[in-house]
């Protein structure tokens, strides 16, 4: 009899075998984006695994390449110039938002392996429903974090330094929904180390323009993932999972509200701080305008949400994307300007 790689590690370690979704294909998570690559052309033997990493779901990618893709090409509008690794940088941050992705959805599971098994949304998901070992999701991971480590050492020696701070907020991020009622601040912070990555890759320095730019992404983490948490929050109170929906309950809206207009100053704020200086109005006007369509963007996201269908929220959470890659628009419009 033939089992795939996952079964057999799960069979190995005394799991049991993979249980079905919903919608009828063996081991697809519940909440995956219909018609994903993974479940339809991955090779079988790789499907628990890439589920494990969420390449089936690759909204969490994007939102931890765009901030990378922010300080990068505000970097490059701010010297007035590119250069030719820039390329690099930016292939190399899309290449290792995928694995640092994976690896921390891996590590996340790994930690929450007994609570996910108790959330409707989340029970299909590789690790509660017995697709891969914890033995096998551990050795996953520690590929993932080894293919990052290679495409990193690429970049100049602060970024490498940046790179190597950033697993001290990934380590930590799973367990804060056990001690804090604000998980989110430590998703934002882990989220949008990219900001201060990109811009250290290409200018080898911190600046004030990078950590505003990294603040301003934290807002925006609080805002959408305030959204993709009303989707769990029946379960979390059950279960006594903390988040910031369950902190605002039935009105998130002045909340949100706050974490936008933050967002969008402070990006603003980012922006006027590393391009005044260069003595160009077109230029700070067009990655200004970035700001401020990101701002319309979130402010369309709530205008939409309605926190009792948790469909919504999936779908408003994934619009993010569209958010993030506006400001990435007009940054790189404003980069050659």
């Amino acid at each position: 009899m033939l089992f795939s790689w996952g079964e057999l590690m799960a069979k190995q370690d005394g799991l049991p075998e993979a249980k079905g979704s919903a919608a009828g294909l063996p081991g697809q998570v519940a909440d995956a984006a219909p018609g994903n690559w993974v479940d339809r052309w991955a090779p079988a033997p790789l499907r628990p695994f890439l589920r494990l990493s969420r390449a089936d779901r690759p909204i969490g990618t994007w939102l931890l390449l765009i901030p990378c893709w922010w300080g990068l090409l505000l970097a490059i509008a701010a010297e007035g110039s590119a250069r030719l690794m820039d390329l690099w940088i930016a292939a190399a941050c899309a290449l290792g938002a995928f694995l640092m992705r994976g690896a921390g959805c891996t590590w996340n599971d790994i930690t929450d392996r007994e609570i996910d098994a108790r959330v409707a949304r989340t029970a299909s998901r590789p690790l509660p429903s017995g697709q891969v070992s914890l033995r096998g999701a551990l050795v996953w991971m520690g590929a993932q974090l080894g293919l990052s480590a290679l495409i990193l050492l690429s970049f100049n020696s602060a970024a490498i330094i940046a790179g190597i701070a950033a697993l001290l907020p990934v380590a930590v991020y799973p367990f804060a929904k056990r001690f804090t009622w604000w998980p989110q601040v430590f998703l934002g912070i882990a989220f949008n180390w990219g900001a201060l990555l990109g811009w250290l890759a290409h200018a080898g320095h911190l600046s004030l323009a990078p950590v505003l730019l990294y603040l301003a992404g934290l807002f925006w983490t609080l805002f959408y993932d305030t959204i993709y948490a009303y989707q769990d929050i029946e379960d979390d109170a059950l279960i006594g999972v903390k988040s910031t929906a369950r902190l605002f309950g039935e009105n998130p809206a002045p909340w949100l509200r706050g974490f936008l207009a933050a967002s969008v100053l402070l990006m603003s704020a980012a922006v006027i701080v590393a391009l005044a200086p260069g003595g160009n109005p077109l230029r700070l006007a067009v990655a200004l305008g970035g700001a401020w369509f990101f701002g319309w963007h979130m402010a369309w996201q709530l205008g939409r949400l309605d926190i009792t269908d948790a469909r919504a929220c999936m779908v408003l959470f994934r619009s993010n994307r569209d958010a993030g890659l506006i400001v990435v628009l007009f940054l790189a419009i404003a980069a050659i300007v």
